[in-house]
């Protein structure tokens, strides 16, 4: 068995290194995209005649194409067409590129969340004299938070795993440095390996962490 337990090891500092690079673009584009997912899911609860339509296009059409592609249009795309975006970076179009991507998604989850709310809590908010705007902040978004919670933990760990296409665009991060070292030391197992368990751990700790933010805002409702 031609494997190499210790230049495994040897290798873990130079990948971890880059972990921040991976940590950045994913904590950056999943803030912006929940912004841009809730924005899309309140307008889709709207029922706007025409913005609600936009909306499900947007879903439809981010949902429907491959991530790869959107950061090839987004980053060799777009400047051909606007040329005042050439001198736009790859970090910018990675984080753009996943935050629209991943906004797809969670305008769903969101819109399942706020509709798993029940209606007559409005109602009831408005009975006593409340603003919608006010019943949406205190009440229903809260709530609709805690239930989305799961499925939006789910869609951060797979844009985590997607940062790894990044490397298209020239970005090194986890994967792009593992590949690049494999690549001159020619042990593909040991590296690939290495990455991947830096990866997995890095899942491991944001599920322990979404396990007990799950059993804290969970516990006003318990009372």
């Amino acid at each position: 068995m031609n494997f190499d337990l210790s230049y495994m090891l040897e290798v873990l500092p130079g990948i971890i290194k880059y972990l921040p690079v991976t940590l950045l673009l994913a904590v950056v584009s999943m803030f912006f995209a929940i912004v841009i997912g809730l924005v899309i899911a309140l307008i889709r609860n709207s029922h706007i005649f025409g913005l609600s339509h936009l909306a499900s296009l947007y879903i439809s059409l981010f949902r429907g194409m491959p991530t790869l592609v959107q950061l090839f249009i987004i980053y060799y795309g777009l400047p051909q067409i606007f040329p005042s975006l050439t001198t736009m970076g790859a970090m910018t179009a990675a984080i753009i590129g996943f935050s629209l991507k991943e906004s797809s998604y969670l305008a769903e989850i969101f819109r399942a969340g706020l509709n798993s709310v029940e209606k007559g809590q409005m109602e009831a908010g408005l009975a006593v004299g409340m603003k919608k705007s006010q019943i949406y902040f205190r009440i229903i978004l809260p709530q609709a938070a805690l239930n989305a919670l799961p499925a939006t933990g789910n869609t951060f760990i797979s844009l985590t795993k997607e940062t790894s296409l990044a490397f298209t665009l020239g970005i090194t991060e986890l994967f792009a440095e593992g590949k690049m070292i494999a690549s001159a030391s020619m042990r593909f197992f040991e590296t690939y390996l290495a990455v991947g368990l830096v990866y997995w751990l890095l899942i491991i700790l944001y599920s322990w962490g979404q396990k007990y933010l799950e059993i804290w805002l969970s516990k006003p409702l318990r009372r």
